[in-house]
């Protein structure tokens, strides 16, 4: 008996997705609530289960296709032995699955990539099948391909790889040849794109700087680090610092933490902060809710679960819902210095950058400190320079001074 597979729910407001990728192929048996299908949404992943045990039958809809909520994209055989997997239907690039050289074993069932992930493959050329997952269910991440390629580098470049869907192997790359490749935007990313173009469009954006002194937060951190993660079951980073502080500083200049709705500025008393996270699709802003009554270590640990969720790709869409501030950590991939750009309806957004010995003067003399730069982008139509600069001044106190992060200062 056939069962259909529907696209569920996604979300509210949401009444379409993007077919990211097909995670079983026809013939392939298929466990109850086993993920057959990624859909991609314009902030997530969602992954379709299957809602009985089976084997994988036609593939209605081909990667890359949209999808409304409701609508058939895949069958379901039950009650059947499984069969040999069947090619799947040709798919308009980029292509969901790379299929893996056959083993000695004999293996040849074909890996479900991602675009992203397939792309570095093919950048890359390394082979997928030697290559141990990291993501749900031993899927491999963009870090996972990386990492592989860096190991070989000192190796002959491995033998191209070729795309599923019937493409193709691509042929040797002579020296020096130019080659293009079209990928098509994930739904994501043309969101992204939307939306950031939006706030610039909209809102009267100015940066402004500071730099602060990281020294008493790293000793801190050398200090506490091994019983915090002890004791709390996560590692000590400079995020939970940072973000207590900001919510300390915009209990300061609420301003910073308001939005405009029509002609009404909308203050609030309580600091929901959106924290940018690495994603195998990329960034994504989940959102700590109610951070301002939160210790640093409660920050941490949802910081920490946001990481791990991300990276299998179980993120949903209520933890990007809301937000009133977002503070993104651009250091942590080597930025010197940026001018982040507002996530609407947001007023303002915090950058981190990497930290660098400089020199500064102290009592008169020159000395070498861990210095970071920290730009604050905001909409100037709300908020004033002055108290743009007074929360930058703030946040660069209690990072300075943490004990202000204890005693409320």
């Amino acid at each position: 008996m056939a069962v259909e597979i529907v696209v569920p729910a996604l979300g509210e407001s949401i009444s379409e997705a993007t077919l990211g990728a097909w995670l079983k192929q026809p013939g392939e048996a298929v466990a109850a609530d086993e993920p057959i299908a990624s859909l991609e949404t314009d902030k997530v992943s969602i992954e379709v289960n299957a809602p009985t045990a089976g084997v994988m039958g036609t593939q209605v809809v081909p990667v890359g296709a949209n999808v409304k909520v409701g609508a058939v994209i895949a069958t379901l055989e039950t009650g059947g032995a499984p069969v040999k997997a069947a090619p799947a239907a040709a798919a308009p690039a980029p292509a969901a699955a790379v299929s893996a050289p056959a083993s000695d074993a004999g293996d040849n069932e074909p890996l479900t990539l991602s675009p992203a992930v397939r792309r570095l493959v093919l950048e890359h050329g390394v082979d997928p099948s030697t290559i141990k997952g990291s993501g749900k269910d031993g899927r491999l991440t963009k870090d996972d391909v990386l990492a592989a390629a860096k190991s070989q580098a000192a190796r002959p470049v491995a033998a191209p790889v070729a795309a599923a869907s019937g493409a193709v192997a691509a042929a040797p790359r002579a020296a020096g040849a130019r080659q293009e490749e079209r990928v098509k935007m994930t739904r994501l990313r043309q969101t992204i794109a939307t939306r950031l173009k939006e706030a610039q469009n909209t809102a009267a954006m100015l940066t402004t700087f500071n730099d602060v002194d990281m020294t008493a937060v790293i000793e801190a951190r050398n200090k506490y680090k091994d019983l915090f993660e002890k004791k709390h079951g996560v590692k000590l980073g400079f995020m939970g610092f940072f973000t207590k502080a900001a919510c300390l500083a915009l209990r300061d200049v609420p301003s910073v933490n308001a939005t405009i709705e029509g002609d009404e500025i909308v203050y609030r008393n309580y600091a929901d902060i959106s924290v940018a996270v690495s994603a195998p699709n990329g960034l994504v802003v989940p959102v700590i809710r109610d951070a301002h009554d939160m210790s640093v270590a409660e920050i941490e640990k949802t910081i920490g679960d946001f990481g791990k969720r991300a990276k299998a790709g179980s993120l949903t869409m209520d933890d990007m819902k809301g937000g009133t501030f977002t503070i993104s950590n651009g250091g942590v991939f080597g930025s010197l210095m940026s001018t982040p750009i507002i996530n609407p309806p947001q007023s303002a957004v915090l950058g981190l950058h990497r930290i660098d010995q400089r020199p500064v003067v102290i009592d008169g003399e020159i000395v070498a400190r861990p210095m970071m730069y920290l730009a604050l982008s905001y909409d100037h139509r709300l908020i004033d320079g002055r108290e743009a600069v007074t929360f930058l001044v703030a946040l660069k106190n209690a990072i300075e001074d943490p004990t202000r992060l204890l005693i409320d200062l």
